[in-house]
């Protein structure tokens, strides 16, 4: 059994920011995912505001998460992290940009069912964000 948690650990351990990821990017799914629901069916707010609205709160999750567990920021300084935290909101700005443009095209023009749409956007979105935290983010300074 040792061997088998040695095995583990260690594979963890050489891909921690990939998994880590993994796990919170699909809890700002799960999270954005639910928020969108309540927001959409329970309290009938049209999909593109639903889709806004859990947005921004899921972005705020994404922040912490990121910056903390993930891409592990030691930043310190207030202007760094401003920066930081600029730059995250712009990119994650960029890539809302892109789920709404992506909802209206598959809900609007091609009459496809909002909920998948909805999966499909975040998929893109969360490999796009990805991306962006990775080489422009949280780089690691030289």
């Amino acid at each position: 059994m040792k061997k088998l948690w040695d095995f583990g650990w260690g594979m963890y351990k050489k891909h921690e920011e990939g998994i880590n990821y993994l796990i919170f990017g699909f809890l700002a799914f799960v999270l954005n995912y639910v928020l969108y629901w309540l927001f959409e069916s329970l309290l009938n707010v049209h999909y593109m505001a639903a889709t806004a609205l859990s947005w921004v709160l899921t972005v705020v999750f994404a922040y912490w998460t990121n910056r903390t567990f993930v891409f592990k920021s030691q930043n310190k300084e207030l202007q760094t992290v401003w920066k930081e935290f600029v730059s995250f909101i712009g990119a994650r700005v960029a890539t809302e940009v892109l789920e709404l443009l992506l909802m209206f095209v598959m809900v609007d023009c091609l009459h496809g069912n909002e909920y998948v749409a909805k999966l499909i956007g975040q998929t893109l979105v969360i490999l796009a964000n990805y991306v962006l935290s990775k080489i422009w983010i949280f780089k690691e300074k030289k």
